[in-house]
């Protein structure tokens, strides 16, 4: 018995692989920021739900715990196997880099679903800030494999054609300054469409890092698409709160997108 709770202990332990052993495409170096990885994080009780998740740093950062394994924590305790992305930064890469860090991943987590116990046709992305940016790219510019099933995009930087650009991120992402065409190109409320998928975001209105109406703007696109869209704008609260947990109000946020999840029929209904 205590070789079967060690095993079984041993299994659901977080464990980080490399998306490219041999070396990323375009690596500049072998230091620890040319090598993008996942950490993998599986559930107790898988429910065959999957999620690959993007923590927020202005694609300079990662904000690898508050966006990161704690949200892998929070889904892992609902039976949903965690994936934590670990993309390539500006100003040392700049796109395409971080999308094919994202690309990639997605083509692991889905070639690989059998291993991981999971539904290769429940397996979504989850954003924050400019990893919500991230995920959006994913979301709009996929190929072969790599459309998520659904996406949730938490205070997401998504306009580089607006008032509302998270200027920061956009110049990590595509250089100062940025070429004009490639800002369109990535400017992701342009870029929805049918294809797009089932979208959860979440904002708050006193965001005064990335302005509320980047999520707007995707919103009415995706309403646009015919793509189904859930939309949570809190009156308060600071840009990157990640889950919340010590605000009574804006921690109620993640009870909402495990409700979401059940009525797409991502997650079981409780």
């Amino acid at each position: 018995m205590m070789l079967f709770l060690a095993a079984a202990a041993a299994a659901q332990t977080p464990r980080t692989e490399l998306l490219w052993p041999e070396g990323a495409p375009g690596a500049v170096g072998n230091e620890d920021a040319d090598r993008p990885s996942l950490t993998i994080y599986p559930a107790a009780q898988p429910n065959g739900a999957a999620v690959l998740i993007c923590p927020g740093g202005g694609y300079v950062n990662l904000a690898m715990d508050h966006e990161g394994r704690q949200v892998a924590e929070w889904f892992n305790s609902f039976g949903v196997t965690a994936f934590v992305l670990k993309y390539r930064l500006g100003p040392r890469y700049r796109h395409p880099a971080m999308l094919e860090d994202a690309r990639r991943a997605m083509r692991i987590i889905r070639s690989r679903a059998k291993e991981f116990g999971i539904d290769p046709a429940r397996v979504g992305v989850m954003g924050f800030s400019a990893g919500g940016h991230l995920a959006s790219t994913l979301s709009t510019h996929f190929g072969e494999g790599e459309r998520p099933d659904f996406a949730i995009l938490c205070y997401p930087v998504i306009s580089f054609t607006t008032r509302y650009t998270h200027s920061g991120s956009m110049r990590a992402l595509l250089g100062d300054p940025p070429d004009p065409a490639l800002a369109w190109e990535l400017s992701n409320e342009w870029k929805v469409t049918s294809d797009t998928p089932p979208t959860f975001l979440f904002h708050t209105n006193a965001d005064s890092g990335v302005p509320p109406e980047n999520s707007v703007l995707y919103y009415m696109a995706l309403r646009r698409a015919g793509v189904p869209a859930e939309l949570h704008i809190y009156q308060e609260g600071r840009h990157g709160v990640g889950l919340a947990p010590k605000d009574p109000v804006l921690s109620t946020w993640p009870g909402r997108l495990k409700d979401w999840l059940a009525v797409r029929g991502i997650i079981p209904a409780q």
